[in-house]
């Protein structure tokens, strides 16, 4: 008997690729967006982390304090 994947499977087997910038697909944009939350946040070496939003606004990540 064959097993079907299912579509979280295939979903938790997406790695980040560049041309997820040019796509409008909500799966696309969310990584592409945390790839670059991380590569600003590893480049820029922060202590205090933040969200940067898309309209210049950072927004503070609470740490449950």
């Amino acid at each position: 008997m064959e097993r079907k994947e299912h579509v979280s499977t295939k979903i938790a087997e997406r790695h980040y690729k560049p041309e997820d910038y040019k796509k409008k697909d909500p799966l696309s944009s969310g990584l592409a967006t945390t790839h670059e939350q991380v590569s600003d946040v590893y480049t820029e070496g922060q202590a205090n982390p933040v969200i940067e939003d898309v309209n210049g606004k950072d927004i503070p990540i609470n740490k449950g304090e």
